[in-house]
């Protein structure tokens, strides 16, 4: 019996880590989609981010008008220019709702 019992708390434990270890970090997801455009550090210096004027996120004037449920909903559902045209992907299908909260509190340290 004890066997067994060791047996289920081993497999509980695997299945808890492996769903836990399915989130990527913050500044992973920073990385592979957003620093393009955003920049390493937020400034959007990179020449996508001098094109589309994006806003410099280490600006603690731009961090000051930024709403988190705003943020979180651009990164869910992307952003449009004033035409219509989709200036940012949407990533609600790529990434989970924990790690959009998390790219949200990533971009809130990016503040200089």
């Amino acid at each position: 019996m004890k066997n067994c019992t060791k047996l289920a708390l081993a497999t509980v434990s695997f299945l808890v880590g492996a769903a836990i270890s399915q989130a990527a970090p913050a500044a992973e997801n920073w990385e592979n989609h957003c620093q393009k455009c955003h920049g390493a550090t937020g400034k959007a210096d990179t020449k996508t981010g001098k094109k589309l004027k994006i806003r410099d996120y280490s600006d603690a004037a731009v961090q000051g008008q930024l709403k988190d449920d705003e943020m979180l909903k651009a990164i869910a559902d992307g952003v449009k220019n004033d035409a219509g045209k989709e200036v940012m992907k949407g990533y609600k299908d790529e990434l989970s709702q924990e790690e959009m909260s998390d790219l949200v509190t990533f971009i809130r340290k990016l503040k200089a």
